[in-house]
């Protein structure tokens, strides 16, 4: 049944929502698809449920053509599988936790790994249930700081999860191709470009990531590619190590007095007036920079780190949110800050401005082993051999020459610096470039790590239990609408693509004369008749100027307006997507209608 405007539940807006920043959230708003119930919760109103319900439809059929089944969890779980899984904790503040009247713990799930895990479980014990695939189409919960951008970050939002279950690795690398092919073809029905670019797993953990990005200046996400097909989140990107440089020869380290030098800056100017080199000057990239971090970590400590980067590089925090895991005993969500003045209190032997590794692998400063006992990792690009000026650990003192390898020694090295354009490729598929991206799908091959916490296993062909395999995969629904938002627009409103518009065709009765009104609703009937949705603007009393510029704003993908043209027999058709407009007869405007769908 036709939408007639007169009846619809939906009030437009002719100017944007002030708390809206991207075109996306101020559509949605002035459009009357959503309303904001609180900061980062939406409630859907009747045409933004008919787009998010073609979307879901799409995941569906691509998710059951590969042969997974739907289940529906509550959205509300009981914390017990999330303390045997460490996330409990490892989530912080991340997650919304309440009680019930007797005192028990509950969250609103951010996420189902372990109720997926021990569904399977309950359910299934030999190796000849497997291989399986199970998803579901549910809300999760996350408390976002700061939510902003719409439905793009939100506290409530609706995600496809679903999660794969194999004896062995090969089965798992089997489930994750065939999720990753369901993935690329539901972005291509929905019409909407992406990435598949490298990640890391993160708290997630597994051997293999993969994230599914949409380009957009305003993505939270920044990755990068090459023109040989090298593509990858900034966090996942490795360096291209330099060979070790032989040191027999190389001079002895010397102590300079550097006064009032605390940054790079003023490092690389003191060098040059007091070293002078034979060949060239000194630069930002002969210094190596000691950055002091402080980690908030799930278990509510906070530590110390140093990384030690090339002076003429800057640290990214993400870059270290992701990788630093791999570094400390503790997994989950972990914060990472500069550390302040009382931190570096803590240590005396850190003297800011002039922080360094230490002069020799005997007494260090940093490390596990040294002095100050601060964990010390540095960048890929500082390897044995290769000579810095850093700090000498004294207020107005730089050591020269400082050789790695010979003279400081570190804990690990950290992919932690800004990825810049022009880097070289890991693959040596050429230099990068990088963009700017919205996270539409994530899938991980996440090994055994929830099934072995939650004691997932199978009988196999001998009858020896086995620990199960396991992949998730996620692809962000209500995310999915506000991204064709962001990329389906101009300046009047809403351009739908066809397969995930709220209506085919939205029917525009101008005028005031009854004839006009009983053609369009004739138009309207016979439309649905051949199978198309529609929107009938049948408001009796609206200025034809409100009449468009709501279809406009809407997006519906083709608009018929009778009017006055039709004492003459014709109607207008116009393409919203092209702003293409025909005049054609009434008798001939459905099936002209049908031959452009």
């Amino acid at each position: 049944m036709a939408l007639r405007l007169s009846t619809l539940f939906l009030r437009t807006l002719r100017e944007d929502p002030v708390d809206a920043e991207v075109d996306s959230h101020k559509l949605l708003l002035r459009a009357g698809y959503i309303r904001r119930a609180a900061p980062g919760i939406y409630t859907w109103l009747p045409l933004g449920l008919k787009v998010l319900r073609k979307v879901e439809a799409i995941v569906r059929e691509e998710m059951d053509a590969i042969g997974a089944q739907e289940v529906h969890f509550p959205a509300l779980l009981p914390k017990e599988p999330y303390e045997a899984t460490n996330r409990w904790t490892e989530y912080g503040d991340g997650i919304f936790r309440l009680q019930d009247r007797k005192g028990a713990d509950y969250l609103l799930a951010p996420t189902h790994e372990e109720m997926f895990t021990l569904l399977v479980k309950d359910l299934y014990s030999s190796y000849k249930d497997l291989p399986l695939s199970i998803y579901q189409i549910q809300n999760k919960y996350r408390d976002e700081a700061r939510p902003r951008a719409g439905l793009l970050r939100g506290r409530e939002f609706i995600m496809k999860d679903s999660y794969s279950f194999d004896l062995d690795d090969a089965g798992l690398v089997a489930s994750y191709q065939a999720h990753r092919g369901a993935y690329l073809r539901i972005f291509e029905r929905l019409g909407l470009e992406v990435v598949p670019v490298a990640a890391t797993s993160g708290a997630m953990g597994g051997s293999m990531s993969e994230e599914f990005l949409h380009p957009t200046a305003i993505g939270e996400d920044t990755f990068v590619r090459s023109a040989g097909g090298y593509a990858a989140n900034v966090e996942a990107v490795t360096t291209v190590v330099p060979a070790d440089i032989d040191y027999a020869n190389a001079p002895a380290a010397v102590v300079l007095d550097t006064p009032d030098t605390p940054t790079i800056a003023t490092l690389v100017d003191a060098a040059n007036q007091l070293a002078p080199r034979t060949e060239g000057e000194w630069t930002a990239a002969d210094t190596l920079k000691n950055v002091v971090l402080a980690l908030d970590l799930p278990t509510g400590e906070r530590q110390l780190v140093a990384i030690g980067v090339p002076g003429d590089r800057a640290v990214d925090l993400k870059r270290i949110e992701a990788n630093i895991g791999a570094h400390l005993p503790h997994g989950g969500e972990i914060g990472v800050e500069p550390a302040h003045d009382d931190d570096l209190k803590k240590h005396p032997g850190l003297v800011k401005g002039y922080i360094g590794p230490g002069l020799s692998l005997d007494a260090p400063v940093l490390g596990a082993g040294g002095s100050t006992k601060v964990l010390y990792l540095v960048d890929p690009r500082i390897v044995s051999g290769t000579a810095w000026i850093t700090g000498a650990n004294e207020a107005g003192k730089h050591v020269f020459g400082l050789v790695a390898g010979r003279d400081f020694g570190w804990d690990g090295t950290i992919e932690a610096v800004e990825v810049r354009a022009g880097d070289e490729a890991p693959d040596g598929s050429g230099p990068l470039e990088a963009a700017r991206g919205i996270e539409m799908g994530h899938i991980f091959a996440l090994g055994r790590k929830y099934a072995e916490a939650l004691d997932l296993k199978v009988l196999d062909a001998n009858g020896k239990l086995t620990v199960v395999t396991m992949g998730s995969y996620g692809i962000g629904v209500t995310r999915a609408v506000a991204a064709l938002a962001e990329s389906n627009h101009d300046e009047k409103g809403l351009v739908w693509p066809a397969n995930v518009a709220p209506a085919h065709v939205h029917v525009v009765a101008v005028g005031r004369g009854e004839e006009i009104f009983a053609a369009a609703a004739k138009l309207t009937d016979e439309l649905e008749a051949a199978g198309l949705e529609v929107i009938y603007d049948d408001r009796p009393k609206v200025s034809p100027g409100v009449k468009f510029g709501d279809a406009e704003l809407l997006g519906v993908p083709t608009i018929l307006a009778v009017g006055r043209g039709l004492v003459d027999g014709l109607v207008e058709i116009k393409d919203r997507a092209t702003g293409e407009a025909a005049s054609v007869p009434v008798d001939e405007a459905v099936q002209f209608i049908l031959d452009r769908q």
